[in-house]
């Protein structure tokens, strides 16, 4: 069988997960090559290196998408309220434990295992070190990423992607994500050429609104 290998930032070999295959270190080798990695069941998959880095090995990747959850704090009013945390993040386990509050005690909590978990207590740049800076790494190398926050409203999702411009440690994923690009194009070698470009949607009732769209009514 022959495939065509899919190189992320650090030249990545990707290989499927129903495949069996062990995680091996093979040698960078020049484009073109035909690796021969072996699975765990004794099949052999040639993969075709189409791209290489000076100085770098073959390493497997976890291409996976990747689902984590961060739980908020409760608000000022939900604390005058008199309401309880019900939700408890392990950042060390990856889990999140649900509760019920007037379950009986024969009704035992839920659990549910995430990639990553967020206690309310964590900080902006965690969250961007865990779930953006390989995202923008992977960009920097010419390969697509995406990185979205679902949830009801009032979940966090504007604070966690937006967060507040000072101080810098309440910054969200955006302008970290600004940040890690532009200190990227500094570095770069002269030769090398970036063209960065920026768009801000909103969908609001099925219709697109351009944000950066000034002579719009309201923007």
């Amino acid at each position: 069988m022959h495939k065509t290998a899919a190189i992320l930032s650090y030249i990545y070999l990707s290989i499927p997960r129903n495949t069996g295959t062990a995680v091996p270190t093979v040698p960078a080798s020049t484009v073109g090559t035909v690796v021969t990695v072996p699975t765990v069941e004794g099949r052999f998959y040639n993969w075709t290196v189409i791209r290489t880095r000076q100085g770098r090995q073959f390493n497997m990747p976890d291409e996976s998408v990747k689902v984590v959850v961060r739980v908020r704090p409760l608000s000022r009013k939900e604390q005058q309220d008199g309401h309880l945390a019900t939700t408890v993040a392990d950042e060390d386990q990856g889990t999140i434990t649900c509760n019920n509050p007037k379950s009986d005690i024969a009704d035992p909590p839920k659990v549910f295992t995430f990639d990553a978990v967020f206690a309310s207590g964590c900080n902006q740049k965690s969250i961007y070190d865990k779930c953006g800076a390989t995202v923008v790494e992977a960009v920097l190398d010419g390969y697509n990423g995406t990185v979205f926050a679902y949830g009801q409203t009032g979940a966090g999702k504007t604070f966690t992607m937006e967060g507040l411009s000072e101080p810098p440690e309440l910054r969200g994923i955006i302008p970290n994500a600004f940040q890690h690009i532009f200190d990227k194009v500094a570095l770069a070698a002269e030769q090398q050429h970036f063209l960065v470009r920026a768009s801000y949607l909103e969908i609001y009732n099925e219709e697109i609104r351009d944000l950066l769209y000034l002579s719009r009514v309201g923007y």
